[in-house]
């Protein structure tokens, strides 16, 4: 079996980290440590090299099953990438924090998409605190309730056990009226949440000057 010890000077991990921290490793070395060690006719860079490949593709899908496809990767290793996985994606939620209260905290999260030339209709999944978890682009293209379908809003929200949503889309016009077809998106979209028991919080239509929320008018 292959070990990082056995490895030559310029591939150690550990000894580079020790030397020149963590920025210095590549994602691959950073992998190599975790993992220890190789495998019979598989050292532990080329094992790591794998797997970060693997994760470059399907991080977000990744589970153990996925990862015990990879020759090499016992059920322990796996286990122990898999459980490393989860407690970076824990604290990186518990310390990124994002906190949504209002409107305004809406349109400064989604400014990157204030300039866009077609409609982006988003939706913001929230905790029970209504921390962020995860904003997510659902259509893009002119609003109907044809492209806005409950399913796809509300998959992310059952699937993550979220408390409630607020969905937002930008209006490249630079009208800021909503129009009939975006107070019936938000009617139905309410209507579905109170089924599922996720509230639909807000509406906001935004341009790249200023947003309107639709709680705030009325609508909702």
């Amino acid at each position: 079996m292959n070990t990082i010890k056995k490895l030559e000077s310029i591939d150690k991990p550990r000894e580079k980290l020790e030397k020149q921290g963590l920025s210095a490793l590549k994602n691959y070395e950073l992998m190599a440590i975790l993992l220890g060690s190789g495998v019979k006719g598989k050292d532990v860079i080329s094992l790591a090299k794998e797997l970060v490949k693997l994760l470059e593709k399907e991080f977000d899908n990744i589970d153990l099953e996925k990862l015990l496809k990879i020759h090499g990767l016992g059920k322990a290793k796996a286990c122990q990438i898999i459980s490393a996985i989860e407690i970076s994606r824990r604290y990186l939620i518990q310390n990124q924090n994002i906190k949504i209260t209002s409107s305004q905290d809406v349109y400064q999260e989604l400014k990157q998409y204030k300039n866009k030339q077609q409609e982006y209709f988003l939706c913001l999944y929230l905790d029970g605190a209504n921390n962020l978890l995860e904003t997510k682009v659902i259509t893009i293209g002119t609003l109907n309730q044809s492209l806005v379908h409950p399913r796809e809003v509300f998959s992310y929200a059952i699937e993550k056990r979220c408390a409630s949503i607020i969905v937002a889309h930008n209006h490249p016009s630079g009208i800021l009226k909503p129009s009939s077809e975006d107070i019936e998106v938000t009617q139905r979209l309410k209507e579905s949440g109170k089924i599922l028991g996720i509230e639909l919080l807000d509406h906001v239509i935004f341009t790249k000057d200023d947003f309107v929320s639709l709680k705030e008018e009325g609508v909702l």
